[in-house]
């Protein structure tokens, strides 16, 4: 029979082992087979928007800059939230601490001031993470708002592929911000007991699992796409060679 002081050492680390050990599968399966993840197959979208955008930035410009505009402004309302939760776990934090607080008898598990301070601090620090990846997001939409517009001629590849990795940097920073917010339901949860921690952390990754991955339509979709793009801009970089 377990004890109740000892769930916390045991459904928390095999909470945190579940979200850890399937973001470490995303990323070998980013890196190694990324057909199967959105994250790379929106990539490749964002890379390929960026070329058509640049194509003819007289056309295109105002279109490409609202769209970068509206992706700051998510970016600036998620920076906002994660700054004011900051703000508001520092208060609740400091007057917690001042006075002498009784746990409810709700919570099943540890409840030693210690703990609630541990717990208190590890959700500050998830919605900290969030704040500086959304600034650093915001930083990348703001320099590529400007290079989108730069006219390039068409057998210049560099600077599109500048603009596509600046802009990724971009996303792929909102993206860290955003999984920064989804640790910390989990660890929210877990003031109220290690059991719904570690039911959120399951919980967490299944749908995570279904948002990360691609479907075989989705695949082949894309890969229809990119393939009709590809042909399309080998024989735009053709036409201009043979015209020259």
């Amino acid at each position: 029979m377990w004890k109740e002081e000892s769930l916390d050492l045991v459904l928390v680390p095999a909470g945190l082992a579940v979200m850890v050990g399937y973001h470490v599968w995303l990323g070998y399966t980013i890196i190694h087979r990324p057909k199967l993840t959105a994250i790379s197959l929106n990539a490749e979208s964002r890379r390929l928007w960026v070329f058509a955008m640049m194509d003819d930035p007289m056309k295109n410009g105002v279109l490409a800059v609202q769209t970068i505009r509206n992706n700051i402004m998510a970016s600036t309302v998620l920076a906002t939230t994660a700054i004011t939760l900051c703000s508001i776990i520092g208060v609740f934090v400091s007057s917690t601490s001042a006075s002498e607080s009784t746990a409810s008898p709700m919570i099943y598990g540890n409840k030693s001031p210690l703990l609630a301070t541990i717990k208190n601090f590890s959700i500050l620090i998830c919605f900290l993470m969030a704040f500086l990846c959304n600034v650093q997001s915001i930083r990348y939409y703001a320099h590529v708002s400007f290079l989108v517009t730069v006219p390039v001629s068409r057998g210049e590849k560099e600077h599109c592929e500048y603009v596509a990795r600046n802009l990724n940097r971009a996303l792929y920073f909102w993206f860290l911000g955003l999984r920064a917010f989804y640790f910390s339901f989990p660890l929210f949860l877990w003031n109220f007991g290690p059991i719904p921690m570690f039911v959120c952390c399951c919980m967490m990754s299944s749908i995570l699992y279904f948002l990360d991955t691609t479907t075989s339509f989705t695949r082949r979709l894309h890969s229809q796409s990119f393939r009709e793009t590809a042909e399309s801009m080998d024989g735009e970089i053709e036409s201009v060679v043979h015209a020259l």
